[in-house]
């Protein structure tokens, strides 16, 4: 399987290529997953993607298998728990974000019957299929994902700036950005 030819981001490293090759730019539609994804492309703000990979088993267990509906209710006592766990991103702001995102995404899962149904609006309902072939024309952002990061700020959601909605975009199969030479695209 690694002969074949895919984009060139997860280099040789295997949870990269697994993550590559199975999940990223695969349209998603399950909210507990889409809400995993909020929380791991926030803590995952000014460091590397293979750093939260390597911690996403941890990230599971500390964040109760990502269920907003728990996490939501996450006291100061679960708060100073995961300020201590050295299996996560152990930055406060990043940790109440997630907690606060929960409730945010709670009260959007009320309000659209699912996060997914509301997330999706943001392209229309269908993929976004770009054309790259080369990974320096592949943006930060988006036209999208500034209309999404700035609904989800009024919303009251945290560390969701235009660059980390896009590679929640990217993630979810929102915008596909594998390079045209790739097996995935």
């Amino acid at each position: 399987m690694n002969k074949l030819k895919r984009c060139p981001w997860p280099g040789e490293d295997p949870l990269m290529i697994e993550y590559h090759d199975t999940e990223w730019g695969v349209p998603l539609h399950d909210d507990r997953k889409i809400y995993e994804f909020i929380v791991l492309e926030s803590m995952q703000a000014g460091l590397s993607w293979a750093t939260i990979l390597r911690k996403r088993e941890n990230f599971r267990a500390a964040f109760k298998d990502f269920d907003p509906r728990v996490v939501a209710e996450f006291s100061r006592g679960d708060l100073a728990r995961l300020l201590e766990d050295p299996g996560i991103i152990r930055n406060r702001l990043k940790i109440e974000a997630a907690i606060s995102n929960a409730q945010a995404f709670l009260a959007v899962q009320k309000e659209f019957g699912t996060f997914d149904k509301y997330m999706w609006q943001f392209v229309g309902g269908k993929p976004i299929r770009h054309r790259f072939r080369v990974i320096s024309k592949i943006p930060s952002t988006s036209p999208e994902s500034d209309r999404f990061s700035k609904d989800l700020k009024q919303r009251g959601f945290k560390f969701v700036g235009s660059t980390i909605v896009y590679s929640h975009m990217q993630a979810t199969g929102m915008i596909n950005d594998h390079l045209i030479s790739c097996f995935r695209y």
